[in-house]
């Protein structure tokens, strides 16, 4: 990996808080690999346990960014040796993480009882859509399904395209879809390494590792902690597009502008709202902040305002100001904005452009020391470095290519395969 300066991402070596922390990977798709990936972002030692046969995501490996800063073995845990090579790494493993439906792993003999049994301190991490009980815990499912039951998708409404006063955010239509964001890696990812963390900080003060069930299902429901209680309290409506927070309120929307661009309005706070109103030249007679009688021509003014430039022309009249007014960026529009740049929040490694490691240490930042592993590549490698000969023997017999380890109906919502 070619060094990247200023942006956490060097060549070779060790870094990160994490640094010795090993982790064992059994391959999937979706929060399962993120989860991974972040660890070794943060220094972890990860072994991706590949299949033999390919993803059925069909992504070319040098870009399957959340492989990076892994090492990958192939095991057919359908073959005789499989399951042992496995318990092999296990048992000098902190952490595993496995993303099958409940009760196949232990059917692939690398469940949590196996897997405790050759490392008592292993803390076995099991990332599912539904998690390992409930009525849901064997369905196949996917973010969009989780998120919808978890009252998380009904939260999110789509912003009309051109903002009036009888559809301001579209509150009784369809709601929009944040791609897989809220669900598999926010609710799914992000409450798995909390998981993993935790319960490792307990086996190292104690020997004693134990098992984490990491379900979509709760980690978004989690998230809506504070609405809950804005809901409990009277502050929040049980409905789309209509609260303080989720396009409601005309000061807090998006806006198309001439161009076809959008702003995103975040104009708050009374002094905030005071210069957004100032900048936009709304006017002495317009409707005051918080009369909310008058918010669909607070809406409809703020509206015809941004429809006379495009969006870059906003965006220097908001320059430099605390009018929270920035525009709605694609991704690629992302990797040049200045603040991003000026952070190296994005940076190009080998071609590929892709956020750098975050959060940011001072005294063990995370870094990028290694490309997305291709399958297998490492073998030899790990045998060495983690002390498992066993990993680089030959099969006892020739197994005929396996298919899926098990119809699981993986957790996380794939990518379409890429052309």
């Amino acid at each position: 990996m070619a060094p990247v300066g200023g942006s956490g991402v060097h060549g070779g070596g060790a870094g990160g808080p994490l640094a010795g922390v090993r982790v064992v990977e059994l391959a999937g798709i979706g929060p399962g690999p993120f989860a991974a990936m972040l660890l070794g972002d943060l220094g972890a030692d990860v072994v991706r346990v590949d299949r033999p046969e390919p993803s059925p995501l069909g992504i070319e490996p040098a870009y399957d960014i959340a492989n990076r800063n892994k090492r990958s073995v192939v095991v057919d845990l359908k073959a005789p040796e499989g399951p042992g090579r496995v318990l092999d790494l296990v048992a000098r493993a902190d952490l595993l993480i496995e993303g099958y439906r409940p009760g196949v792993a232990e059917r692939l003999g690398v469940g949590p009882d196996a897997c405790l049994a050759r490392n008592p301190a292993l803390v076995y991490g099991r990332m599912t859509g539904w998690g390992q009980h409930g009525p849901l815990a064997a369905r196949a499912g996917h973010d969009i399904g989780y998120t919808a039951v978890a009252g998380v998708l009904g939260l999110v409404a789509p912003t009309a395209a051109a903002p009036t006063a009888a559809s301001p955010a579209a509150p009784d239509g369809p709601p929009a879809l944040p791609a897989n964001l809220l669900g598999d890696y926010a609710g799914g990812s992000l409450y798995l390494v909390v998981g993993l963390l935790a319960a490792l900080h307990h086996a190292r003060a104690t020997g004693a590792g134990q098992v984490v069930d990491a379900a979509i299902v709760d980690g978004a429901a989690h998230l809506t902690a504070v609405l809950q209680g804005l809901l409990a309290g009277g502050r929040w409506q049980d409905r789309r597009g209509v609260n303080l927070l989720d396009g409601g309120a005309p000061f807090y929307a998006v806006y198309p502008a001439a161009d076809g661009g959008h702003l995103a309005v975040g104009a708050l706070e009374p002094q905030f709202y005071a210069e957004f109103a100032r900048l936009l030249e709304l006017g002495p007679d317009a409707p005051a902040q918080w009369d909310t009688a008058r918010w669909p021509e607070l809406r409809a003014r703020i509206a015809a305002r941004f429809a006379t430039r495009n969006r870059t022309e906003w965006e220097a009249v908001f320059a430099g100001s605390d009018a929270c007014v920035e525009p709605v960026l694609t991704m690629r529009q992302a990797h040049a904005h200045e603040h991003l740049a000026g952070r190296g929040t994005y940076v190009e490694v080998d071609g590929v452009t892709q956020p750098a490691p975050a959060p940011r240490f001072s005294a063990t930042p995370g870094a990028l020391r290694r490309p997305p592993a291709r399958p297998g590549a490492d073998t030899a490698e790990v045998a060495r470095d983690w002390g498992v000969p066993s990993l680089a023997a030959e099969p006892a017999e020739q197994a005929e290519p396996a298919g899926p380890a098990e119809p699981t109906g993986p957790p996380g919502t794939p990518v379409p395969p890429t052309a």
